[in-house]
């Protein structure tokens, strides 16, 4: 691990150019990775399969096109953005010191990041344990890193927001996923395209906005003077304090991959619930976002069709009946 200060020539420029800068980063990994272009992928912890393929497919995609994807190593839309771009490049900011990483199931996968090429970057000391508003902290860095924020998923009032709107005073650009009005996961990115995001629904969409900032060379700081220290202060207090802890969903054990095949039924029920939503997945990606096997996944699937929750959709894909609430803690 290395410290970087502000002004040397390894401090990355995009971020650099933010008024809110942190004088000092710890890196660990590649600081080559924070020279290339960058792109932040943000989303819910307790995001959808759908969710999850998406933004599984458009980080790959992006790494392949050589954009660095930069996010917070959350559960959900962060870690499944990190996975996919191992090979061609990821960003991972802490909200606590490099000896505090949160959540702890990711500390194999923050391992692997650093093997790889990639760089975890914080501005917090050593022993730092997150607390609430180091995360919006650490969200402000995600952005000043990037380019660009994609958001896939997003409820209202969740931290993937408050990143939106510190990209916004940023002069970043903002990209939202839209997904369905009957689901709350949604209803974040459909606001921010309400109100002026740009729609992202595939590569091109991206790309075709970055392409000309990129050509033009290091971003120049677009922050008003006046008053952003005060906002950020305001944006600490949106963010929920329940959000620190794990979401209120039993997991069976996780290994290699594939969740046990011990797992008790009800469990990998809730695990599918928990991925499904009012727009139809495939049960082939049910399968691969869960990491549950095959049988216990249509195991699921039955019971809940049994029970009148569950609707299917041709090329086998299933959906949550319209107008049933998720009750697993979305």
């Amino acid at each position: 691990m290395r410290f970087i200060a502000m002004g040397e020539p390894d401090y990355p420029k995009t971020l650099q150019a933010i008024d809110t800068a942190p004088p000092l980063i710890a890196v660990r990994g590649s600081a080559e990775v924070l020279s290339r272009p960058c792109v932040a992928m943000v989303g819910s912890r307790n995001a959808s399969a759908a969710g999850l393929t998406f933004a599984e497919r458009l980080s790959r995609q992006l790494g392949e096109a050589g954009y660095v994807v930069a996010s917070g190593l959350a559960r959900g839309i962060d870690t499944r953005a990190h996975r996919a771009t191992l090979e061609t490049g990821t960003i991972v900011v802490l909200a606590g010191g490099h000896d505090r990483i949160y959540p702890s199931e990711n500390e194999k996968l923050l391992l692997s990041i650093v093997e790889k090429g990639g760089a975890v970057v914080s501005e917090m000391p050593f022993g730092w344990e997150p607390r609430g508003r180091d995360f919006p902290r650490r969200n402000r860095i995600v952005s000043g890193l990037s380019y660009g924020v994609v958001v896939v998923e997003a409820a209202r009032r969740s931290g993937s927001l408050i990143t939106a709107r510190f990209a916004l005073e940023q002069g970043r650009e903002v990209f939202a996923v839209p997904g369905s009005p009957l689901d709350p996961r949604a209803e974040g990115t459909n606001d921010l395209i309400r109100d002026g995001a740009t729609l992202c629904a595939g590569l091109d969409h991206v790309t075709s906005v970055l392409e000309p900032l990129v050509a033009a060379g290091p971003l120049e700081s677009a922050m008003e003077e006046p008053q952003q220290h005060a906002r950020i202060e305001e944006l600490w207090d949106e963010l929920e304090l329940p959000d620190i802890a794990r979401p209120p969903v039993a997991h069976v054990t996780f290994e290699g991959g594939f969740y046990e095949e011990g797992a008790a039924a009800p469990q990998a029920e809730i695990r599918v619930i928990d991925l499904l939503g009012p727009s139809p997945v495939a049960i082939d990606d049910l399968v691969r976002q869960s990491g549950l096997s095959i049988r216990l996944v249509q195991t699921a699937l039955l019971d809940l069709e049994i029970a009148g929750r569950l609707e299917r959709h041709g090329g086998n894909a299933v959906s949550l009946v319209s107008g049933r609430e998720n009750t697993t803690g979305s």
